[in-house]
């Protein structure tokens, strides 16, 4: 494995051994649009869950990972916007995703864990039908630690602030920003939100980067670990 990511996991180990049994471990994983913090994340859990597998064999998986995604509004909220065009343009833009929502879900997962804990469940986001799919992503109690990862988690206003602060540990990956302007050009066009490589660029430049300077000028101040994403795909430690 990656040294940089096998440094990151060892932490998030460490720290959840410290962790009492009542208790989970929280971690957020944030940047810009592009900059890898999904494809990191998933390696992050997934990791985990290996690790924890080879010391507890027949035990279910100790992590989760819970990605932003699901807190997009609703093309039916959009709808109903002052200026709907200009919301569905700037879909992905803070604005534009039920902050309060995930604030609950990371409140509930705090809640200490008891015989009786229940399954919480998350939202998912549906690509093919461009919506949020209700509790589709369940945490179950056997999962101690759960990875987080989205534009947004490390953002400096409410209610994602209030949210960050109920982390144990807060990851930011940082990107050139010419990479993530060629993975987002790319990435739009694979979803199918656009035909062509320009105008895929074209929705990064106007859209995507427009909300990175926002997550770039609101970061929290309170980061335990700050990661680069190069544009082969690999991890430094900054």
């Amino acid at each position: 494995m990656e040294e940089q990511v096998n440094r990151l996991v060892d932490k998030a180990w460490h720290k959840f051994l410290e962790t009492p049994p009542e208790r989970r471990l929280l971690i957020a994983i944030g940047g810009i649009p592009g900059s890898g913090k999904t494809t990191l994340s998933q390696i992050i859990a997934a990791t985990l869950n290996a690790r924890h597998a080879a010391s507890h064999p027949g035990e279910p998986p100790i992590a989760a990972f819970v990605p932003m995604d699901g807190y997009h509004l609703s093309r039916a909220q959009l709808d109903a916007f002052p200026d709907p065009a200009a919301a569905h343009f700037r879909r992905g833009a803070e604005f534009t995703f039920d902050g309060p929502g995930f604030l609950d879900l990371v409140r509930a997962l705090r809640n200490p864990l008891s015989p009786g804990s229940g399954t919480i469940y998350a939202p998912s986001f549906d690509h093919a039908a461009k919506d949020p799919k209700p509790d589709d992503i369940p945490v179950e109690p056997t999962q101690r630690i759960v990875v987080f990862e989205g534009n947004y988690l490390l953002l400096d206003r409410a209610p994602w602030s209030e949210a960050a602060a109920l982390m144990d540990l807060r990851w930011f990956v940082e990107v050139d920003r010419d990479v993530a302007r060629v993975r987002l050009a790319r990435r739009h066009v694979a979803a199918g939100l656009v035909a062509t490589l320009e105008d895929g660029d074209r929705r990064a430049v106007e859209n995507d980067l427009v909300n990175g300077d926002e997550v770039l000028q609101l970061r929290v101040a309170d980061v335990d670990e700050v990661v680069t994403s190069r544009e082969d795909g690999s991890w430094v430690h900054v």
